[in-house]
């Protein structure tokens, strides 16, 4: 009986230990300025960017993000646009934001530079100044831009899709 008591008074120690650890755990990384996540966590919830900014991905010598579907995110893209050599935006005829569109990117080569999925209507990519390509693709309906990247500056292109 008195081994049964000692060892519940254990674990309640034990129990009373972790939830404090984990308490002062989260207050240390709420004062920190600690956002979460790390290179391998694609959410734009555990982005480690801040700001609402999804995560940087990388292909090769391409570096994207997307996403913009709340609103957070879509701000936070729309603020970085100026930051990136190109900005693709994804609407439906009625301005409504698309996700799930797929993206290629070649270059004057006919060379694949990117080929992925949009996570929103904003993607945006860091390429080399040139001449590309994008190829976008939203239910079956394929649309293709011209793209000069400059070598200061950015470049803005818009995909606009009939709804169906």
């Amino acid at each position: 009986m008195k081994t049964q008591r000692n060892q519940q008074k254990i674990v309640a120690a034990a129990l009373c230990a972790a939830l404090t650890l984990g308490l002062a755990g989260g207050a240390y990384a709420q004062q920190a300025g600690v956002t979460g996540g790390s290179t391998t966590d694609t959410t734009s919830a555990g982005n480690t960017n801040g700001g609402g900014l999804p995560q940087v991905q990388q292909q090769g010598d391409v570096s994207y993000v997307s996403g913009g579907v709340g609103l957070d995110e879509s701000r936070a893209l729309q603020a970085a646009q100026s930051q990136w050599p190109l900005s693709l935006r994804f609407t439906g005829r009625n301005a409504e934001f698309l996700a799930d569109v797929h993206v290629r990117i070649v270059d004057s080569q006919n060379g694949e530079v990117l080929n992925t999925t949009s996570r929103g209507p904003f993607m945006l990519v860091r390429l080399r100044p040139g001449r590309y390509t994008v190829h976008a693709k939203y239910n079956d309906n394929e649309q293709t831009r011209a793209v000069t990247v400059p070598a200061r500056g950015n470049v803005k292109s818009a995909f606009i899709w009939s709804a169906k």
